[in-house]
């Protein structure tokens, strides 16, 4: 399991000469502890401590992905004259701190998915003098480096970020009622951005969408959420059940990187939800063999029927009962293990579903785990057992409705060891005699047998059983975006309150899902591993400032600078391709203030 990643700077010495070079490492529990194992080797990164001089007026070529512009130097390394001036020391001040590396992160992988030149092609450009697609870039960096509502954006997260250099967008201009009307011009274009994105992700990162991810998850409301009609109880993956919520399906590629979604009635069962994602992703990317995984939760015949029928193939989980059908084939050999994942696999095939077969897995960690899991469910729930057994006994408990409730109650509290004891009361009918308690054998050697193992169900035919587990696997991907999308990027609660602004909300926290899986890969790309989580933390301490400056022969002067990260991240965004800039920029403050003031 993953806990940390960091640079380790390495200096070999070699012929009296000191060689510098970097490796990425990352920390991980093994069986025997904590150890650092190397991701990538970053080598020397030359040119780091002589960095390229980049101006603001580059920004926007970094951030696009085609780097700062260079001049030839012929006569001289520094062709700019230097700007002198006396400065007043004791006028030396800073202002204006601003957020500045997580924004600047967010919009160049905004960017560098063509995102901005999307909306401004596809968004009506209208009279207003800042254009919808530049505030729905907002909405989208903002759910990515701070989630907040849009009145919290425009009255404090803009004003606190470096984003009005950035986007260009006047702090005046940002107002609550701007980015709501924003979101209602976003919706409409949910399919045309979808579209986009799966052909950016080829042409960036070589994926493509004949292979997809497919799970369901759910997200509740604050308020009674009147006005929207998908909004109603259901099961809740947020443990919230007295809340209304909607479902969202979502599809993803194997890296992870979201393709498309659909909003679902909060009460809609995740079974029901598979042919109209099926349907939605064949009108926009074409009827092909695609293949999908998705786990038992969305598994039935029809479900399965359906995707035989358009020439699709999957993968998928089955119910824990199927296992039972193959008992004998649990207890025999062939068995092959599934790369170092410490889960061994093997094919099987039953006469009631044919043209499918079948992959046994079985893990040894997660056996230990539902073993270990079991036996204390068993244990107290015997002891729980036992003790209304003693009081039937005793003569306290003689109310046969009374002793069920409470035998009821602790088989249904202890669910997994339930099937383990065989409970009757004595006599059948009338005042209670005794209660007999029995362990059934059989159910514990088949626990025993069935522990960590469980059963994919396949059309795909040819394939090494150990590559199919590994597909199946990569559902993981899906589950860690939801993660993602509720724990950093705010997808839960939902507080609007009509359908159109819940649809453009889960809309703007799919983009900014979008940005940060895509961040995850182009990181993955360089060899730096997928913590993007980590490196959003250290970009979001990345300051902008203003360095005012008291020059003795013609006013203050305020000049704009970046703060420079620690070495180690500025190896990283050097690996990126995503440079800082590191040369100040002179902005607007009143002209000649010590002659006004004399």
């Amino acid at each position: 399991m993953f806990l940390c990643m960091y640079l380790r700077k390495h200096i070999r010495q070699k012929d009296g000469a000191s060689y510098e070079y970097w490796t990425l490492v990352e920390t991980v529990r093994t069986a025997r502890g904590p150890r650092q194992r190397i991701v990538g080797n970053l080598g020397k990164l030359p040119g780091l401590d002589r960095e390229e001089r980049i101006g603001w007026e580059e920004v926007g070529r970094v951030l696009s992905g085609k780097g700062p512009e260079r001049q030839p130097e012929l006569f001289s390394s520094d062709p700019e004259p230097p700007d002198w001036a006396r400065v007043d020391l004791r006028q030396v001040r800073a202002e204006r701190l601003r957020r500045f590396g997580d924004a600047y992160l967010a919009l160049a992988v905004w960017r560098r998915l063509g995102l901005d030149t999307l909306l401004a092609d596809i968004l009506p450009a209208g009279r207003a003098e800042i254009g919808w697609d530049a505030l729905a870039c907002l909405l989208v960096l903002a759910r990515f480096c701070e989630p907040s509502s849009e009145l919290a954006i425009a009255e404090h997260f803009y004003g606190t970020t470096a984003l009005d250099d950035l986007l260009g967008i006047p702090p005046e201009k940002v107002n609550d009622d701007r980015l709501y009307r924003a979101l209602d011009a976003l919706l409409p274009h949910k399919d045309a951005i979808c579209s986009h994105l799966a052909g950016r992700y080829a042409e960036w990162f070589g994926t493509q969408v004949d292979f997809l991810l497919y799970d369901v998850t759910s997200t509740y409301f604050e308020g009674q959420a009147a006005g929207d009609s998908l909004a109603a109880r259901g099961y809740s993956r947020d443990h919230r059940p007295d809340c209304p919520q909607v479902c969202i399906g979502l599809a993803a590629t194997p890296e992870g990187l979201p393709v498309g979604y659909e909003v679902f009635a909060g009460n809609r069962a995740d079974v029901t939800t598979l042919e109209d994602m099926v349907a939605l992703l064949e009108g926009r990317y074409g009827q092909a063999r695609r293949i999908w995984v998705f786990d038992r939760g969305i598994v039935s015949e029809d479900n399965l029927a359906m995707l035989r029928s358009r020439g699709a193939r999957y993968v998928v989980g089955t119910p824990k009962s199927m296992l039972r059908k193959f008992e004998a084939q649990l207890l025999a050999g062939g068995w092959e293990q599934a790369a170092e994942s410490g889960v061994e696999v093997r094919t099987a095939t039953h006469p009631d579903f044919a043209g499918d077969s079948f992959i046994l897995c079985r893990s040894l960690q997660r056996r230990e785990k539902e073993h270990a899991i079991l036996a204390t469910q068993a244990d107290r729930l015997d002891a729980k057992l036992a003790a209304i057994q003693a009081s039937v006994r005793a003569g306290r408990l003689r109310d046969r409705a009374t002793a069920e409730r409470r035998i009821g109650r602790w088989l249904g509290k202890f669910s997994r060891a339930e099937d383990l004891f065989r409970v009757e009361l004595v006599p059948a009918e009338g005042p209670l005699e005794d209660m007999r308690v029995e362990r059934r054998q059989e159910a514990e050697s088949w626990a025993a047998l069935a522990q960590g193992a469980y059963l994919l169900r396949t059309n795909v035919e040819g394939e090494d059983p150990a590559r199919l587990w590994q597909w199946y696997i990569q559902l993981t991907q899906v589950e860690a975006a939801f993660r993602t999308s509720k724990s950093d990027l705010g997808l839960r609660p939902v507080y609007h309150q009509k359908a159109r602004r819940v649809e453009a909300h889960i809309l703007v926290c799919f983009l900014a899902l979008v940005l940060w899986r895509s961040l995850e890969q182009w990181m993955s790309a360089k060899g730096l591993g997928t913590c993007a989580r980590r490196l959003v933390a250290e970009m979001r301490e990345v300051r902008s400032l203003d360095i005012v400056l008291g020059v003795t022969d013609r006013g203050a002067v305020r000049l704009r600078v970046v703060g420079q990260p620690e070495k180690p991240l500025q190896v990283l965004l050097q690996h990126l391709g995503l440079p800082l800039p590191n040369c100040p920029k002179r902005t607007g403050i009143a002209e000649n203030v010590v002659q006004n003031l004399g």
